[in-house]
């Protein structure tokens, strides 16, 4: 196992170690209600539909930026760029077993590469967004309303972040 996989490893047991003490050691959640509630907590009760948006849109900057700064852009656009090429190898080879099993092997070999770098900003990410995601989940059990009328808080967020992170990752140039 590679120290960056270790690491990551390290730090999301942690994560989810300190996400299930939530409602057992009350100071990680009165730590976070004491922060989110007057910032987060009162955008969402003035309007809960422009409180998921704005939300949505700063946790996936954040995340966006964060990847940007802590992965090899460079090293990912040219495993990018390599990997482009073998598709069209394989599509060009396609009526070809053999070919295609040994162009198959060779892209398999950038999954390990591509994961060690795509992997180094979970490590920063990972406990903010779990303590965040607990707090969210406690102000709409506490205020059970539907974003748009609609949908459940966290449908809205995987949606209205898609878009975001779609966005951003192409203002930012990330790989």
């Amino acid at each position: 196992m590679s120290k960056a996989v270790r690491n990551l490893f390290i730090v999301m047991v942690i994560s989810l170690g300190i996400a299930s003490l939530w409602n057992r050691i009350p100071l990680i959640k009165e730590t976070v209600h004491a922060l989110l509630n007057p910032t987060a907590g009162a955008l969402l009760s003035f309007n809960v539909n422009l409180g998921v948006i704005v939300f949505s849109a700063v946790i996936s900057l954040m995340i966006t930026i964060v990847q940007k700064y802590t992965t090899d852009q460079e090293t990912l656009r040219e495993i990018k760029k390599e990997q482009k090429i073998l598709q069209a190898q394989m599509k060009e080879f396609k009526d070809n077993p053999q070919k295609l099993l040994e162009l198959q092997k060779k892209q398999l070999e950038f999954i390990p590469r591509t994961m060690e770098i795509t992997f180094r900003p979970l490590m920063y990410t990972s406990l903010p967004i779990i303590l965040f995601f607990r707090w969210f989940n406690d102000y709409f059990a506490d205020n059970p309303v539907k974003v748009f009328g609609f949908m459940h808080w966290l449908l809205a967020y995987i949606i209205f972040s898609m878009i975001f992170t779609t966005i951003f990752r192409k203002v930012f140039k990330v790989a």
